[in-house]
């Protein structure tokens, strides 16, 4: 089925989701927007396995680049391709889970002005389908999900919330709500970046600030007020906030930070409290982030477009360099504490490669992804 005509399907069958869908507002402008961030990503989730994202295919002004979802169940050693059908997915792919189940929300692209939401409790072997009626945000952590409730930031800034994934969406948060509170006026948001829950299930925001010393991390209270609720800012200069992912653990972050040519990457945690582990710095130089994601319990990794790689253990720990990933490489997945898997792509073709103790990279899988260059144009 080629992607305009799988678009075509989906509209048909989420047809009747539309009318039950929110129809609250979304303004079309009004700051702080959300921020774009490169989409490529791992996690892992509870009772099911690893997954990844990466972008196949050809030129994105063609069309031709198709965003793919691969995972390597649990107990397996091999990676399988499970993106969801039924929708053009050539504007990017969000993906969240929990106790079992991953949600999949599509950027939206040829035509649509909504975000098609697919979701599965079987290893993406079966897909139920929903909708967001607003675009999803283009950052990796638009999407979020505590077990009862997804959060959803869009495009103009807007957070929403439904009990369902793709139903009954309503409005948690107006694109100004943050900027506009104590919290949020003291970061001088420039952009929202986030959406995660608590392990107790409140709603978080993060953001980038413009102004030094702080981090924009924030809390919805009962009250449904936002306050600050993020790590010491390391360092002087301003933050932003990369990732904001609720992972087996607890929250994880990722942090970003300049002061002139100097850049530092750090991962902050926290798990069960209001205290927040920071890590050492890890300097980047003029690189920038590739891709990034999480692993098991507090594991979180970071690509560079130098071709480096760091990968860090958790609290306590320090960022270990990697060495240079294979050329190609879209996406590391740290599948368990002693497993490192690099995802290279060249065009329809995905190899999979692992670290061995001995440091170096060795192919454990290759795969040819059924990509029809030309059907989405």
């Amino acid at each position: 089925m080629t992607a305009r005509s799988r678009a075509a399907a989906l509209l048909a069958s989420t047809a009747l989701l539309a009318g039950c869908a929110s129809t609250a507002s979304h303004p079309s402008s009004a700051p702080p927007a959300a921020a774009s961030t490169l989409l490529a990503t791992s996690m892992t989730v509870t009772g099911t396995g690893t997954w990844a994202i990466v972008e196949m295919g050809g030129s994105t002004a063609d069309e031709n680049n198709f965003w793919e979802l691969f995972t390597r169940r649990a107990g397996s050693t091999q990676w399988e391709l499970v993106t969801p059908p039924g929708v053009a997915d050539n504007g990017g792919l969000v993906a969240t889970g929990g106790s079992g189940s991953l949600t999949v929300a599509f950027r939206p692209s040829q035509g649509l002005t909504f975000s098609p939401l697919a979701s599965t409790r079987d290893d993406g072997k079966t897909w139920g389908t929903g909708l967001l009626d607003a675009p999803v945000a283009a950052v990796p952590d638009a999407l979020a999900a505590d077990g009862g409730h997804t959060l959803a930031l869009v495009d103009n800034g807007t957070i929403e919330q439904a009990s369902v994934p793709g139903t009954a969406w309503t409005t948690l948060a107006t694109p100004d709500a943050i900027a506009t509170s104590p919290a949020g006026r003291q970061c001088q948001v420039t952009g929202l970046t986030a959406v995660a829950y608590t392990p107790s299930g409140s709603p978080l925001a993060a953001a980038s600030c413009g102004r030094p010393g702080t981090v924009g991390i924030f809390a919805r209270t009962a009250a449904g007020t936002w306050q600050a609720a993020g790590p010491a800012a390391p360092g002087g200069s301003p933050v932003r906030v990369l990732r904001l992912t609720e992972t087996t653990a607890g929250d994880t972050a990722l942090l970003a930070s300049r002061t002139g040519s100097k850049a530092s990457l750090f991962a902050a945690w926290i798990a069960g409290g209001t205290r927040w582990t920071t890590s050492p710095a890890l300097p980047t130089g003029s690189s920038q982030v590739l891709a990034s994601g999480t692993g098991p319990g507090s594991t979180a990794w970071v690509l560079l477009t130098d071709r480096h790689a760091a990968i860090i253990a958790g609290p306590g720990a320090a960022w270990r360099q990697l060495p240079a990933p294979p050329q190609g490489t879209a996406a590391l997945a740290t599948v368990s504490s002693t497993t490192v898997d690099a995802l290279a792509v060249a065009g329809t073709s995905l190899t999979v490669y692992q670290l061995t103790p001995a440091g170096t990279w060795t192919k454990t899988q290759s795969a040819k992804v059924p990509i029809q260059y030309g059907s989405s144009s």
